[in-house]
């Protein structure tokens, strides 16, 4: 079995050969080259597994993201994805063998981390990926969404109605402005918007897109939406500045001439919509699910680029047993910056390189792991005082599909 690096001549048989593996046949692109999901891929950033006599039998490939950490950093980001063994070849160790080589070349490269989303589960905590953020769909009868007389309904802006197609520029200014500050996103390189690959609003879809300007015109906001013939209105995406230009979007839809329902397919557990309304059942939750999974490849190089609110020590006992290290190391915190150094002390938490990948983003608490026999606290005080110094002011969401 060989594994190489994947050039633009490749291209062809890198995409058959990943269609193969799930089952499913290569569409046709655009005329410009574009229109697919797969039309932005990095081919310097893909990997072929070959058999001995040249057949394709995995392929495994990377996009150049950035993802905003706790605190504001926007750091590199490696977006693992088209992973995938053709069926003949599955449980004969390509994977394993794609996923070290990979691995070893986002280190060489510089990345400290690297991000997925998993197609199944069970498949990449063996890697070193945890879930890290979380999404889920809020669907709303439109008929009982009525806002609490308490929730201020003044909006100082504006909000306007554009059709996908002429407004791909506006949306990708937004969308970078709000991926900044926001933990937990990753960026959308424009290459992406220019050929189309991706999901709405990034595909070339036809939507309807509202958009929502601040007081002096900026624009701060959108929700891409779309109706279909039993009226039910699927929103696919919201971008927001801040809760209250979500709810000036969520009024504007929720308020949409014959519909019925309307459905938000991708918000954050702590979305506060639901507690607008008189009627708490209004907005049913469902499809919660795991969104972008977290590799740490650098564990002191990770601690001391996101910010932290509290100050602490901490000594973490961490196992990679897919790359085989084990590392105990002190966390510092002082004024919002840590330290992260090689330790002899006795530890306060052992954990898997995953779990600390589960925590990193502040999206879920080292507590909940130690509650699932996930991680092993030393002392009675560890978990208190790991879910205070991991706690983030902002919860970490990703919306981008990758």
């Amino acid at each position: 079995m060989k594994i190489r690096t994947t050039t633009d001549q490749d291209s062809g048989v890198f995409v058959d050969t990943l269609h193969t593996a799930f089952g499913r046949f290569t569409e046709t692109p655009d005329e410009d080259g574009g229109g697919l999901w797969w039309s932005a891929l990095e081919m310097d950033r893909c990997l072929l597994a070959e058999t001995d006599d040249g057949r394709p039998a995995g392929t495994a490939g990377a996009y150049s993201f950035e993802l905003t950490l706790p605190g504001g950093a926007v750091v590199p980001a490696s977006g693992v994805t088209c992973v995938g063994v053709v069926p003949s070849h599955r449980r004969q160790g390509v994977l394993s063998a794609m996923m070290r080589h990979q691995l070893a070349e986002i280190r060489q490269r510089g990345d400290f981390l690297s991000v997925l989303l998993a197609s199944e589960a069970a498949i990449y905590r063996r890697f070193g990926y945890g879930p890290a953020t979380y999404t889920r769909r809020l669907t709303v009868e439109r008929h009982r969404a009525v806002f609490d007389p308490r929730v201020d309904g003044t909006d100082t802006g504006s909000l306007e109605i554009h059709r996908r197609a002429e407004c791909g520029g506006l949306l990708e200014e937004i969308y970078d402005r709000y991926r900044r500050v926001q933990p937990g996103a990753l960026s959308r390189p424009p290459l992406w918007w220019t050929r189309g690959a991706g999901h709405p609003p990034i595909a070339r879809t036809p939507r309807h897109v509202a958009v929502h300007r601040d007081a002096d015109g900026v624009p701060d906001g959108y929700a891409v939406y779309s109706i279909n013939d039993s009226g039910v209105l699927t929103v696919d995406e919201t971008i927001a500045a801040d809760d209250a230009v979500f709810t000036a979007l969520a009024r504007l839809i929720l308020g949409h001439d014959l519909v019925s329902e309307v459905v938000f397919r991708h918000v954050p557990a702590e979305n506060p919509l639901r507690w607008q309304f008189t009627d708490f059942r209004a907005g049913q939750v469902g499809n919660e699910s795991d969104w972008l999974w977290v590799r740490l490849l650098d564990i002191p190089r990770a601690l001391t680029a996101r910010g932290w609110l509290t100050d602490g020590e901490l000594v973490l006992d961490v196992d990679d047993p897919f790359l085989g290290e084990h590392q105990r190391h002190l966390l510092t915190v002082r004024g919002g910056e840590a330290t992260c150094v090689p330790t002899d002390r006795a530890p306060d938490l052992s954990l898997d390189i995953s779990d600390l990948g589960s925590v990193y983003l502040g999206g879920t608490t080292p507590g909940t792991l130690v509650r699932a026999g996930r991680v092993q606290a030393h002392h009675p005080d560890a978990t208190a005082h790991a879910d205070a110094l991991f706690h983030t002011a902002r919860p970490p969401h990703c919306l981008h599909w990758f």
